[in-house]
């Protein structure tokens, strides 16, 4: 069998291989694994209901404070007599127990911006871990591309190794009977010694790459399918990409509602400087006794007492404290309005970047599909040169390096082409797993906020804990 026909043979059986689809796992399985099991997403979802219970905290400020207290005093004394032997004991103890209710009034409307602005947190927190999904689901399929762009680097230089180790075999043959030299057999002996590091290299690459499948798809990458771009998911221009994640992308969104969390946490500040007005209620029990050498005194007593009442607080000025919360407050809110604008540009950014990439490994992968193939018919031309005397070793090897490394830039380009396709859907804001049609539950953030929400009471979480 000729070197061709091998080389063929060999690039036949690693395409089956990886295009099986009985025992191959495809991008779109790698995802849903990545969207339910990975674990920075999963810390991100646990945030998210961390942010929740902000709400019922600032809830709390409408609702009655309800306290009880109970007390219990026992004292020993001992009186020495001054003119007779001996000293009299007395003993006393007293205690009591009591409720009481306070209820807020008038707060200068802090708890109801309070409450209004952990609505807008909790808005905010949704949103981001909306854009951490995307995230997580980009670097999961870029992952998954990773790996099949390096482990067919790995199968090329394999190829490349076993075509070298052809020549250097021929090159031997030929200086033996004389139709070669020395130098033709050193130069195909160098050429395979720089294929043998090749291949070390992509070996590592495809170890690197494969670790980072792990981690943000779970598994260690068995056989993968190959993967096309998202084509039809993308729009028809660049400007009506941008407009699509200006309006759109969950990490510009996220910000706006920081803002109305900001602006509201400016109310609840300024709400310090304004008068304070509580309810308060209560009852109380107590009781009072004392003994004389053993002998009751006769003062012993119970009493019962209840009140019922209202104060009022006007703050008048606090060291400066209240002011400099407001001012505070104020520049957290001129921040929260320059992180949106600064969101946008990051968005637009990623938009114009991944569609230019996009865009040139279009065309690259074009260019270079000639290129092999051009390639691929200059070294069978040289080889059949040199075969007659026309050509030399080195440009048999001149020749098989422009094979190998037209075939490593079209892998490479076509591994960018899919990948720049999930980078524009996610710099738009629309990388979901409903976009992709990827068989898993969607996680709904709203699910566990409705369930805590209004809660008054309860130590358990809504899953149980």
């Amino acid at each position: 069998m000729s070197i061709r026909k091998k080389l063929f043979a060999t690039v036949l059986a690693f395409s089956t291989a990886l295009a099986s689809p009985a025992f191959a796992e495809t991008i779109t399985s790698a995802l849903a694994k990545a969207y339910q099991y990975n674990s920075s997403l999963n810390s991100a979802r646990a945030d998210v209901r961390v942010t929740d219970e902000n709400v019922p905290l600032a809830k709390s400020g409408y609702r009655p404070q309800i306290s009880g207290s109970a007390s219990y005093t026992l004292s020993n004394n001992r009186i020495d007599r001054l003119r007779a032997s001996g000293y009299r004991k007395s003993e006393s103890q007293s205690g009591s127990v009591g409720v009481e209710l306070r209820q807020m009034i008038f707060d200068g409307f802090q708890t109801r911006n309070n409450v209004a602005a952990a609505v807008a947190q909790v808005r905010a927190a949704n949103q981001s871990l909306r854009n951490t999904e995307q995230t997580t689901l980009f670097n999961a399929a870029q992952a998954y591309m990773d790996v099949i762009r390096d482990r067919q680097v790995a199968a090329l230089t394999q190829q490349n190794l076993a075509f070298l180790d052809e020549q250097v075999r021929a090159a031997k043959s030929r200086f033996e009977v004389g139709e070669g030299t020395r130098t033709d057999v050193a130069q195909a002996e160098a050429s395979r010694a720089n294929a043998v590091a090749m291949l070390s290299g992509s070996r590592a690459n495809i170890a690197r790459s494969s670790a980072n499948y792990r981690e943000y798809i779970g598994d260690d990458p068995g056989k993968l399918s190959p993967a096309s771009p998202l084509s039809k998911l993308l729009p028809k221009s660049l400007e009506s990409a941008i407009a699509a994640a200006l309006d759109e992308h969950p990490a510009i969104q996220a910000s706006k509602h920081l803002v109305d969390a900001a602006d509201y946490g400016v109310k609840s500040a300024e709400g310090a400087i304004l008068p304070q007005l509580n309810l308060f209620a209560g009852v109380s029990r107590d009781y009072s006794g004392s003994e004389v050498d053993g002998n009751e005194s006769g003062q012993n007593t119970w009493s019962r007492s209840a009140q019922i009442g209202a104060q009022l607080s006007i703050p008048i000025y606090q060291g400066g404290r209240t002011s400099a919360a407001v001012r505070q407050a104020k520049e957290s809110l001129g921040k929260a309005r320059i992180d949106v604008d600064v969101n946008r540009d990051t968005v637009r950014n990623a938009v114009a970047s991944a569609w230019a990439s996009y865009v040139s490994a279009t065309e690259g992968v074009r260019a270079q599909r000639a290129v092999a193939e051009a390639a691929r018919l200059a070294l069978n031309g040289v080889i059949e040169e040199r075969n007659v005397g026309q050509r030399t070793t080195l440009d048999v090897l001149d020749a098989q390096a422009d094979v190998i490394e037209a075939q490593i830039n079209l892998v490479s380009d076509e591994h960018d082409v899919v990948v720049a396709s999930y980078a524009i859907l996610s710099a738009m804001g629309r990388l979901t797993a409903k976009n992709l049609g990827l068989n898993v539950a969607e996680y709904d953030p709203q699910e566990h906020y409705r369930a805590v929400k209004d809660k008054w009471i309860g130590l358990r979480t809504p899953d149980g804990r």
